[in-house]
């Protein structure tokens, strides 16, 4: 064999510019060999005019889209996204479900762990996404703009990594929302005025579609059309405001793979139940053949409580590539008030627990909480009539204490050390006035006023039993915790019984979200590992029992190494 001929300098030149062009095109390729690469969005939030039910609104959108933009990264990459307020409203992003891995001051509840942008200023939110894969999403966390401020985050397995069920023929988001024909901010702001419910939805949309069976919204419809003998993947997202929702297919069952961006165990149903605040993932195999049909895709709400909520149902439209549609089959949902329902799904929900997901739940706890979640009241204030309860006005705590708006953010307040008239340390672990929580409400139902936070040293096990009550109705409540995933180890009907409850729990493969529903008249018990220093807010994610001050901070104090200290903030952090 000849000897290899040197390449001209002309020839390395092409070389070196294709494999540079070929970095910049495939961002990816270039990241291959490391954790994973940094991604950079650009969030300008605005004013967009946008119709819905024959009703045309200004509303506050991130680049003009409702709902907002996808969000795409794999699992170990960098997001960098820069924010920038076009509005007169204040806003703050929370990218809910992201562990924030030290990176506290970027998972963004307004007044919590930053305070909130202001007009024509801007934050740069940069994090890691460490240990996560599946379906989340972002919103606005400040008040109640997250009706129209949210977006799907989708966060793929590493290159080369699999999901744990045969690759999809193709996957698809769905964002359950609701639409108000009047601007939510007023609606809550009334509402918190004169101290009654606020003013329901219009309607409930699919990625921001009312569909059909609401007035003039025929060509606002969802529709997602299939090819036969294909299994799809479906990312749904309940960013509703204020309900829970049952979701079904006519004459299709689907596969349950995946909730809060943790895989489950494998299940069919025809009916699933989503939380405001949960993400679910599910496998829809087509028909073999293509029906001369179409399928509506339904949801609508599950409510127990006493008060008023929108009692309508949006609907989607499947359809198959090549049928004619002449006719158009409707699901069945349960009752509005199926807890039976509710229950039967939750309790099928189990991690993989496999070598390559393996469940850490903790065996053995250091800490047991245990907190009554659900509503209350608060005196009116002198000389103006309310319309609450027996003309008080409509309030919601856990363990009776309800938390305002602090006027700084928690996180920076801890973090410099000036908690002072900011804060206390004294949240109780358990009911101050222990009543039969599921039974006879006290006779005193007002609530106590407080910004009272739990402290944890680092790496602390958790056991967090949240109580529902009856107090004003029974209902459920879909708890949510920053910075954490949880264990959900056990769920029932009553009062918790501390002595016989905790030999039933499941520590052996228990579902882990971020979000779970609290049952109406009924309890549940989640584990979680404090592993992650920084100020946590837990709350319900109805808006309007937010509102109520339905919630309360953990705050986890720095470990020993460096990797398990809170660093200091970033320089662009907004001011109070």
């Amino acid at each position: 064999m000849g000897a290899p001929v040197p390449a001209s300098p002309g020839i390395l030149l092409t070389v070196l510019l294709f494999a540079m062009s070929c970095l910049c095109a495939f961002p990816e390729v270039a990241g291959a060999k490391y954790a994973g690469i940094t991604r950079h969005y650009k969030f300008n939030i605005k004013l967009t005019n946008v119709t819905r039910l024959c009703h045309t609104k200004s509303m506050v959108t991130v680049n003009g889209k409702f709902p907002g933009p996808r969000v795409v990264a794999r699992e170990g990459d960098r997001l960098v996204v820069k924010v920038v307020n076009h509005v007169p409203n204040n806003i703050s992003i929370h990218w809910h479900g992201i562990r924030q891995l030290q990176s506290g001051w970027a998972d963004g509840p307004a007044y919590i762990t930053q305070c909130p942008i202001q007009t024509n200023q801007t934050y740069v939110y940069n994090f890691t996404i460490t240990g996560q894969r599946g379906t989340l999403f972002w919103h606005a966390h400040i008040s109640w703009l997250r009706a129209s401020v949210h977006g799907p985050l989708i966060i793929f397995p590493k290159r080369n990594v699999s999901y744990p069920f045969a690759k999809p023929h193709k996957e698809v988001s769905i964002m359950l929302g609701e639409w108000f024909n009047a601007d939510p901010e007023a609606v809550i702001r009334q509402a918190l005025q004169t101290g009654g419910g606020p003013n329901v939805s219009e309607a409930y949309t699919f990625n921001g579609l009312p569909g059909p069976l609401y007035n003039c919204s025929a060509n606002n419809t969802y529709k997602l059309k299939v090819k036969p003998g294909k299994t799809y993947l479906l990312r749904l997202v309940n960013a509703a405001l204020n309900d829970e929702l049952f979701f079904s297919i006519a004459n299709h069952t689907f596969t349950i793979v995946e909730v809060d961006a943790t895989y489950v165990k494998p299940f069919e149903t025809n009916l699933l139940v989503i939380t405001p605040g949960q993400t679910t993932n599910i496998l829809l195999k087509t028909k073999p053949i293509a029906p001369n049909a179409s399928f509506y895709m339904l949801a609508r709400p599950y409510f127990t409580g006493q008060g008023t909520f929108d009692n309508t149902t949006v609907a989607g439209i499947l359809e198959y590539e090549t049928s004619s549609n002449s006719t158009t089959f409707k699901p069945t949902l349960p009752p509005i008030n199926a807890t039976n329902a509710v229950s039967n799904f939750t309790r099928k929900l189990r991690s993989l627990a496999n070598s390559q997901f393996p469940v850490n739940v903790p065996q053995t706890v250091a800490k047991k909480f245990l907190f009554t979640v659900g509503l209350g009241n608060s005196p009116c204030p002198k000389n103006q009539t309310c319309q609450g309860p027996n003309g008080t006005k409509f309030s919601a705590s856990v363990n009776n204490i309800s938390m305002p708006i602090p006027s700084t953010a928690l996180l920076q307040s801890y973090f410099f050390k000036k908690s002072n008239g900011v804060y206390t340390s004294d949240f109780p672990s358990s009911p101050l006035h222990p009543f039969n929580y599921t039974g006879t409400p006290p006779n005193n139902t007002f609530v106590t006023n407080g910004t009272k936070v739990v402290v944890l040293p680092f790496n602390t096990s958790v056991e967090v039993v949240m109580q529902g009550t009856s107090i004003l109705g029974a209902e459920s409540h879909p708890l949510h915790l920053h910075g954490f995933n949880f264990y959900v180890v056990g769920e029932g009907a009553g009062n918790f019984d501390p002595n016989n409850d905790p030999k039933n729990f499941n520590l052996v493969d228990p579902v882990e979200r971020n979000t779970v529903g609290v049952p109406s008249g009924g309890w549940v018990a989640i584990r979680f590992q404090a592993d992650n220093p920084g100020v946590w807010l837990m709350h319900c994610h109805f808006d309007v029992h937010l509102s109520w001050g339905l919630r309360m901070a953990w705050i986890v104090l720095d470990g020993t190494l460096p990797s398990q200290k809170l660093p200091p903030p970033p320089s662009d952090l907004p001011k109070c």
